[in-house]
């Protein structure tokens, strides 16, 4: 049985020799599951959309490798895409970091978010050598990474260490206390109309 495709993008128009007098319509990207699988997909979404153009993507992820959520968030602000960011289940781990590189964050009563310092994992076989320059590499890597995280989301650099060490959930609620997210009310009329506000 052929592995169901879940990730949909619906790119706008413009660049697709639409008329000008038509609206151009905003497309919509599915961040979810393990990052590191979906890697090839994920960021074929984000360049097959036109630069500079808006959109939303929702995330549902539990993470995965930290190198490709900052691939994500560097094509998110690379390719100056105007995103907005929903949470529609989880955002953790590695997925923070293209959730923090969107314009624009919706979260949930129910999303949960977790924090935690990167984690490095090698083969079994590795050498000596190899897990000593991992370890140095990711030593190296970690604050760097915590600072661009906290860039990206504005927010003190404190903030994030509270709940990256040792570790911790966030829910929604707690996100949009401390001004880093807005939230959605998943019982209102319209959902559309709180986004566009």
């Amino acid at each position: 049985m052929p592995a169901q495709r879940t990730i949909r993008s619906y790119p706008a128009p413009a660049d697709a020799g639409a008329s000008r007098d038509e609206p151009q319509r905003d497309w919509e990207v599915v961040i979810c599951g393990d990052l590191t699988d979906k890697q090839p997909d994920l960021i074929e979404r984000l360049v097959s959309v036109p630069r500079r153009s808006r959109g939303t993507i929702y995330f549902d992820s539990c993470g995965g490798s930290t190198y490709t959520g900052l691939a994500l968030a560097s094509l998110i602000r690379l390719r100056g895409l105007r995103a907005i960011a929903v949470v529609a289940g989880e955002c953790s781990s590695a997925a923070l970091f293209p959730f923090a590189a969107c314009g624009q964050r919706f979260v949930t009563e129910y999303s949960t978010l977790l924090f935690h310092p990167i984690r490095w994992q090698s083969d079994e076989n590795v050498r000596l050598e190899e897990a000593t320059e991992w370890a140095r590499h990711f030593r190296e890597m970690e604050p760097a990474l915590d600072l661009l995280l906290s860039q990206m989301f504005d927010c003190s650099l404190d903030l994030l260490n509270e709940w990256t060490r040792p570790g911790r959930f966030v829910s929604g609620r707690e996100l949009v206390e401390v001004g880093l997210a807005q939230m959605l009310n998943l019982t209102g009329d319209d959902l559309w109309q709180q986004m566009a506000r």
